[in-house]
């Protein structure tokens, strides 16, 4: 009998305990603490000491300790969706959901001075931008369609110069929970997608496959967000996201 040392054999089970196991401890997220905000309806996001809620046309600033309430947004806007934090400013993903023909585009609002500006335009690009974020040195942007036609929501990869690089669609049985809707909010975290819906208090994981254009989909995690924009926590632990119906931020781990 071949006898292999056992070195190699702890190995080999390491491999495949990754290979199998589900987004590390995405699946032990709790609840650590909540904000209410009257601008809890599209997202949330937070940048050093501050928590930014965000709702169709405007961005609201909240001390992240005391809750205390900052200001406003300056700047017209039509329909704000997730809030990525990128170079001291916060980009959202913008639309003029549900006029035809679509336009989307990427705002960028100044932390300090609250004027919110055009960063970025998509234009007409065959869906509704819902989200923006970074995965190394690239962009994933998801543009949504709705009701018969969300089935044709897509995930786009583009370089810094915002060139097409690749583009996946999502697999039917993600599709399927959505119904009329879409995806609201997605973040790349733990070298996972983590995607949301509309309402369901639940985060879909999604795995960028080596080959082919669909999404893999991995599991679903139960959290108190519900639906909407969802980002990563500034401090580095966690997520940030919103109940839209009792219009509060909310923090979990």
């Amino acid at each position: 009998m071949r006898m292999f040392p056992v070195s190699s054999l702890i190995v080999s089970l390491i491999i495949v305990v990754q290979i199998i196991s589900p987004l590390h401890a995405a699946d032990k997220f709790r609840e650590i603490s909540r904000l209410d905000s009257p601008q809890a309806v599209q997202a949330a996001v937070t940048f050093g000491g501050f928590v930014f809620a965000v709702n169709n046309r405007e961005i609201a600033k909240y001390n992240r300790k005391t809750g205390e309430f900052m200001g406003l947004s300056s700047g017209d806007a039509i329909h704000l969706n997730s809030g990525f934090v990128w170079k001291k400013q916060i980009l959202c993903a913008h639309s003029n959901y549900p006029k035809i023909p679509e336009r989307s585009q990427v705002m960028a609002l100044n932390p300090v001075s609250m004027k919110l500006k055009s960063w970025h335009d998509f234009y007409d690009y065959g869906g509704s931008l819902t989200w923006i974020v970074r995965r190394g040195n690239r962009w994933l942007c998801n543009f949504a369609r709705y009701g018969d036609a969300n089935e044709d929501t897509f995930l786009v990869e583009f370089d810094n110069d915002f060139q097409e690089r690749f583009r996946w669609k999502y697999p039917p049985d993600l599709i399927a929970r959505l119904g009329n809707y879409s995806l609201s909010g997605g973040v790349w975290y733990q070298d996972r997608l983590l995607v949301t819906g509309h309402d369901e208090q639940e985060i879909y994981v999604l795995k960028i496959p080596r080959k082919g254009n669909t999404l893999e989909f991995h599991q679903t995690i139960d959290v108190p967000f519900t639906g909407q924009g969802i980002s990563v926590d500034s401090t580095g632990k966690g997520l940030v996201g919103i109940n839209r119906a009792k219009r509060q931020v909310i923090f979990i781990r």
